[in-house]
């Protein structure tokens, strides 16, 4: 980073109700990015009932995330560009799979840049070993007994099978 510049904040945030190897993926690309990329899990207040606490994934994310030169863990409710502006992220980084998702996501986008200008948002593809990924797939996989491992973290696996896995 150059003295003369302010440093390029990122915000990524999510649910993270799993974290993935499909989250890991981009947070680890737009550490190379920018200066800094604050992961954020977002706190739903529509979506009380997770599979884990807000709390959980916090622990969960500085586990896997901690030793991550240039990024941070948070959470927030409310507005995500009240709290991109608040923290001082420029850009705003969502990950699409598919087209239904840059659908959404453009949408959300547009509206973002309508309430605030100044925050830019990024879309960045998912790899393609986490094309077909999501957290509800993962979920009844585990509940069915079958292994995910390949697609999370092995702490996030241990603690689905804990809570979701069959008896």
């Amino acid at each position: 980073m150059s003295e003369d510049r302010t440093p390029l904040r990122a915000l990524f945030p999510a649910s993270f109700d799993p974290l993935t190897n499909g989250h890991l993926d981009l947070i680890h690309r737009a550490a190379k990015i920018f200066d800094e990329v604050v992961v954020a899990v977002a706190v739903n207040i529509d979506k009380q009932s997770g599979t884990f606490t807000v709390e959980e994934r916090i622990e969960i994310l500085h586990e896997v995330l901690d030793s991550v030169p240039r990024v941070r863990v948070e959470c927030f409710q409310g507005l995500l560009v009240e709290y991109a502006r608040k923290i001082g992220a420029r850009v705003v980084i969502r990950g699409l799979r598919a087209m239904s998702d840059f659908e959404y996501e453009f949408e959300m986008g547009l509206m973002n840049r309508h309430l605030h200008p100044g925050v830019e948002v990024m879309f960045m593809m998912t790899s393609l070993e986490n094309l077909y990924v999501s957290s509800s797939r993962l979920k009844e996989l585990v509940r069915f007994g079958a292994p995910i491992g390949e697609w999370v973290p092995e702490t996030v696996a241990k603690r689905l099978r804990e809570k979701l896995g069959p008896a």
